[in-house]
C-alpha cells in the first residue's frame, strides 16, 4: 500500500472532518487494559506491581513467535554471510530500538557499521527528539531505500508496534520492490503487508497506558531485535559458548572482559600473560585466540 506523502501533524486541531486520520480503535495496541486498573489514582507501590504483573507475557510472547522467528533469522545469517546488510526500519520508539539493537553490534562481534543498520524516521534528530507526523511519511521512507541502494543481497525489518506506520509500509513496499527480502515486526495481529515474506507477531496485548507502545511491546520488540542479531551473529562464529571472541576491547571494562574470555579458554595462562597475549595481536581478540590455539 503506497500512502501519498502530505505535511507532516496535517491531522491536528480544526482540520476539517474529510481530513480525519484513519480509525485506529481496531488496533490491538490501541485499546484500554482489560484490568481497568487506574494508574492516576493507584499507589506508587501499587503501580509498580501492576507493571512488573504486566510485563510476565513479554517473554511468553517472544516464545510464541519463536516459529516466525526463526525463518527470518535464517534468512538473515544468508545475507550477511554473502555480504548483505541487515537493515531495520520504525518510527518512534520502534525506530530508536532497531537504531539502539544495530549500533551495538559493531562493538560487540567486531563487524562493519554498515552491515547492520538502523533507519528512524526523520533521522538521527528523532532520536532524541520527538517527531511523529515524519511516520506519515512513506515516500520518504522510499526514497531512504534508494539512498541507501537497498538490493537483493539484503533483508529489510520493518518495525510498527501497531502495524500500520505508512513510514515502514513504505519501507517494506519498496524494499521488495528492489529485489531485498521484506520482514514486519509488529504487536497486533494483522495480515502480512505488501512485499512482506515474514511477518513477526510480538502479541502482548493493550498497555496498562493505552496506546503507549515504549511499555510491553517495546520490551518485546527489543528482546526480539537482541534475540535476531545474537542469534544471526551466534550463526557467523562471532560467539564460543557463551563468550562473544570477537568483540573490540576499546575501553578498560572491555579489555577486562577479553583477558577474562582468553583465561576462561585457556585455563594455563595468568592474567599478565593474558594481558600480554592480547597486546601482542593489536588487541584483537579473535587474533589473539586463533595464535594460542596454533601454539598449543
Amino acid at each position: 500500500m503506497v500512502v501519498p506523502r502530505g505535511p507532516p501533524g496535517r491531522f491536528r486541531a480544526g482540520c476539517a472532518v474529510s481530513e480525519l486520520p484513519p480509525d485506529r480503535s481496531h488496533v490491538l495496541t490501541e485499546a484500554e487494559h482489560l484490568s481497568g486498573r487506574d494508574l492516576g489514582s493507584a499507589s506508587i507501590e501499587e503501580s509498580i506491581e501492576w507493571f512488573a504483573e504486566d510485563h510476565e507475557q513479554v517473554v511468553e510472547s517472544l516464545r510464541r513467535a519463536g516459529p516466525q522467528l526463526a525463518p527470518l533469522i535464517e534468512d538473515v545469517v544468508k545475507a550477511l554471510r554473502i555480504g548483505g546488510r541487515l537493515i531495520y526500519v520504525g518510527a518512534g520508539t520502534s525506530g530508536r530500538l532497531g537504531v539502539l539493537d544495530a549500533s551495538e553490534c559493531p562493538p560487540t562481534f567486531n563487524i562493519d557499521p554498515s552491515s547492520v543498520i538502523g533507519l528512524i524516521a526523520g533521522g538521527d534528530t528523532a532520536l532524541r527528539t520527538s517527531s511523529e507526523g515524519l511516520e506519515d511519511d512513506a515516500l520518504g521512507a522510499h526514497e531512504a531505500m534508494q539512498r541507501l541502494s537497498v538490493g537483493p543481497d539484503d533483508v529489510l525489518v520493518g518495525i510498527a508496534a501497531g502495524g500500520t506506520t505508512p513510514y515502514v509500509l513504505g519501507a517494506i513496499e519498496e524494499a521488495h520492490r528492489r529485489g531485498a527480502m521484506a520482514a514486519m515486526i509488529t504487536c497486533a495481529p494483522r495480515d502480512p503487508p505488501l512485499g512482506c515474506r515474514h511477518l513477526i507477531v510480538l502479541e502482548t496485548g493493550p498497555e496498562l497506558l493505552a496506546g503507549s507502545t515504549r511499555l510491553k511491546a517495546g520490551s518485546v520488540t527489543k528482546l526480539a531485535l537482541n534475540t535476531i542479531t545474537t542469534v544471526a551473529f551466534s550463526q557467523l562464529g562471532k560467539v564460543r559458548g557463551g563468550l562473544m571472541i570477537d568483540m573490540r576491547a576499546t575501553n578498560d571494562k572491555l579489555y577486562d572482559r577479553a583477558i577474562r574470555i582468553l583465561l576462561r579458554l585457556f585455563p594455563e595462562l595468568s592474567r599478565e600473560k593474558a594481558a600480554r597475549s592480547l597486546q601482542e595481536s593489536n588487541s584483537d581478540l579473535r587474533a589473539t585466540i586463533e595464535r594460542l590455539e596454533r601454539s598449543s
